[in-house]
């Protein structure tokens, strides 16, 4: 994280007395819970519906894969027209296309109707947590507690993965198959409309700024256009491969000892690593640099991941899963940090949806992939997905390390990124 000059850490009390945050954070919050409920809602429900987790994976894939294509379209959409403007019809679609898909699946329509219907329910979910988090940007802009609420919203999204898989497992288990995506689709149209509703703190849209002299360096450009931004992709498509690895693995091995209903609880517990890691990094006050964190940080995401498949037993998957969830959420945190400083405001919701859509993306990959080894060669042979996902992103990672460090604003403007100011980076 940047060096700052102040007396005291910056903490978590200080950054939610910041005036006006509760006014997104808790809609925000309503808004994101379906995403961590739709992959694994998919999957149960189709799974249900025609016996193969190969198809489950790969609807639910074509979902992620048409969310990854789509978002950072709606995050540079929102960067330039407005928040709310976007976000209202993406949550009509969403809605309409989730219950378009569960009435196919019910009705055992064949796999090619459930991928048709599968691309617009991935391509308009709502991108809650990139919006919240530009939220954050603008309302503390070069404040010391920018870090704190980096750290706090990946804290926010693992909480949501320990609820989001919990209720969907318990909606499909306990009241129907079709329960978890129902709700989902209800979630979010009643969390995005009150998220829309949240106007005092809407980022002013890229038009708007451009009509004032108070940003004249953040002339709209593609947030991809910088280096530093494409590394990090790389990154988070392999964090990705974790999510959508762990998901369909521990549903099939659950089943395959007879407790479903584990499924949740397991992931849930991977989830928590996960969150409360996230809460602990936020409140270190680090002393290296976040490009070396995260390169440490990845190589034991990777490790930890390398023991899943040769795990057989409830009790050594918990242990393991909290482990890996531990090891994501600096990697996490370390990216979202170093992307607010490679890209200016004018991208910067574009930027956010690029590594939430690079995530989507390899859990797509993902869940395909061990949905096949699972139906073929069982044995939690799905497992080894996030280890090779992990490493490969890893090797990709430290080729591009170099653009890691956010360059000086002439270099970057040359590049075609303007930066308002040159960052310090400790």
């Amino acid at each position: 994280m940047a060096t700052t000059v102040t007396s005291a850490r910056p903490g978590y009390g200080p950054l939610l007395r910041t005036p006006g945050a509760w006014t997104f954070l808790l809609p925000g919050f309503a808004a994101r819970q379906p995403f961590a409920m739709l992959t694994l809602s998919i999957v149960l429900l189709v799974r249900h519906t025609t016996g193969s987790y190969g198809t489950a994976g790969a609807v639910a894939a074509v979902t992620g894969v048409a969310m990854a294509l789509c978002a950072p379209l709606g995050g540079r959409l929102a960067d330039r027209l407005g928040q709310r403007r976007v976000l209202l019809p993406g949550v009509a679609l969403h809605t309409a296309s989730a219950l378009a898909l569960t009435l196919l699946a019910l009705a055992h329509a064949p796999a090619w109707a459930l991928f048709a219907a599968a691309v617009p329910t991935g391509a308009s979910v709502p991108q809650i947590g990139p919006m919240v988090r530009a939220r954050w940007a603008r309302t503390l802009r070069d404040s010391p507690l920018l870090p704190t609420a980096t750290a706090f919203e990946s804290v926010t999204d693992e909480l949501t993965f320990v609820l989001g898989p919990l209720l969907a497992t318990a909606l499909c288990t306990a009241v129907d198959p079709a329960a978890g995506l129902l709700a989902e689709a209800g979630l979010t149209l009643l969390g995005g409309l009150l998220f829309a509703a949240q106007r005092g703190t809407e980022p002013r849209p890229a038009g708007d700024r451009a009509k004032t002299a108070q940003e004249p360096q953040d002339r709209h450009v593609s947030a991809l256009r910088a280096p530093g931004v494409r590394a990090l992709v790389a990154a988070f498509l392999g964090i990705g491969t974790v999510f959508g690895g762990m998901q369909v693995s521990l549903a099939a091995f659950t089943e395959s000892i007879g407790e479903p209903g584990l499924n949740g609880v397991l992931y849930g517990i991977f989830a928590a690593g996960n969150m409360l890691s996230g809460l602990a990094c936020g409140a270190i006050a680090w002393k290296r640099a976040p490009r070396h964190r995260l390169l440490t940080g990845y190589a034991a995401l990777a490790l930890a991941a390398s023991g899943l498949w040769a795990a057989h037993s409830a009790p050594v998957l918990a242990g393991l899963g909290l482990l890996v969830g531990v090891c994501i959420a600096p990697s996490i945190i370390t990216g979202y940090t170093l992307v607010e400083r490679l890209v200016p405001g004018a991208a910067r919701t574009e930027a956010f949806t690029w590594l939430t859509g690079a995530v989507a993306l390899g859990q797509a990959a993902a869940v395909t992939v061990a949905g096949l080894l699972e139906d073929r060669l069982g044995q939690g042979t799905g497992f080894l997905v996030p280890l090779g996902g992990t490493l490969l992103a890893l090797s990709v990672l430290l080729g591009l390390r170099a653009h890691l460090v956010p360059l000086p604003a002439a270099r970057t403007a040359a590049r075609g990124i303007p930066h308002p100011v040159p960052v310090a980076v400790d």
